[in-house]
């Protein structure tokens, strides 16, 4: 399996034991998924997914909240969950702030109420409806990106609004007449697991980090090395350079005694670093004495013409 379906295996097992909370997560369900259609037979509520633990967990928390057996049918690989009988629609609609008391939708595009998302867990138990409905995550071996698909601006805005509650920086973006909310980065995907009580699934993105961190880190280093001995390389390449261009020109007998053993000194070990070189002077030189001697050698090159 994906690892986004292993965290919605995970979501669709949790069953929280709070009323409040379940009429949370059902109302998340019923927010992407579903709609109210209007027959010659009266008002009926249709649920439609392709996931099976979806289906399931929208059985479940519809009998326990409210006592009903959903009606369900196939079509193609899309399962439909229907409930159509007057009085336990109505039941229903009415436990889910959909309806009022007089039978009258106030929310009839099946948006939450603001009633469902007053308490911090109840924004967690509907974050996690969201994703187990029409939410999605990547592989984090290869990138991180975490979506939940959104059938209108206004449902995206009460997600990321959401989000913001605990500290998420989620963006929305429209694609193919759909509201998409996504978060980019490892650290935030980690805390939106968390916020859905994903925690499995957490551990093993933290993982996934830990090693994608330490592979980076590894590959700085070794880049960052490489880079230093290109560096020392090139330079003392150029510094033979310079010294051949003297040894032509005028010889390097006639350098300063100081200059002369330096450049001999590079000329017979050119691989070495300064600190080396400079262990190899009589008396001993430190690094800067080293560079200041070259440097000067370099100097006297272009006075000679090199360019």
């Amino acid at each position: 399996m994906s690892f986004s379906s292993d965290v919605k295996q995970e979501l669709a097992g949790q069953i929280d034991n709070r009323r409040h909370c379940q009429l949370a997560e059902l109302m998340a369900l019923l927010s992407a998924e579903a709609k109210l259609e209007y027959t010659r037979g009266g008002m009926s509520l249709c649920f439609c997914t392709e996931n099976e633990l979806v289906a399931a967990k929208y059985r479940m928390l519809v009998k326990k909240l409210f006592d009903i057996d959903v009606a369900q049918e196939m079509s193609m690989y899309t399962q439909i969950l229907r409930v159509d009988q007057p009085e336990e629609l109505n039941h229903m609609l009415m436990g889910l702030k959909v309806m009022d008391a007089n039978g009258k939708l106030q929310h009839e595009d099946l948006s939450a109420d603001g009633l469902l998302l007053q308490k911090s867990c109840c924004k967690r138990a509907f974050a996690r409806g969201a994703f187990l409905a029409s939410g999605s995550i990547s592989n984090p071996e290869k990138s991180y990106h975490f979506e939940i698909v959104c059938p209108s601006e206004e449902k995206a805005i009460l997600l990321q609004q959401m989000y913001e509650d605990f500290d998420l920086d989620a963006k929305i973006v429209l694609r193919k007449k759909h509201y998409i909310v996504y978060l980019k980065e490892g650290a935030q995907i980690v805390d939106a697991l968390n916020v859905m009580g994903a925690h499995v699934a957490l551990m093993n993105l933290e993982n996934v980090r830990i090693i994608k961190e330490m592979r980076n880190s590894v590959n700085r280093k070794v880049n960052c090395e490489t880079a230093n001995i290109n560096k020392v390389v090139n330079a003392a390449c150029r510094q033979v350079d310079d010294i051949r261009y003297i040894q032509k020109k005028t010889g390097l007998d006639k350098l300063p005694v100081q200059l002369r053993e330096m450049a001999y000194l590079r000329l017979e070990y050119p691989d070495v670093s300064l600190k080396e070189l400079g262990e190899l002077c009589d008396p001993p030189v430190g690094k800067s004495g080293v560079n200041h001697r070259l440097r000067k050698i370099s100097e006297m090159a272009k006075a000679l013409g090199r360019e």
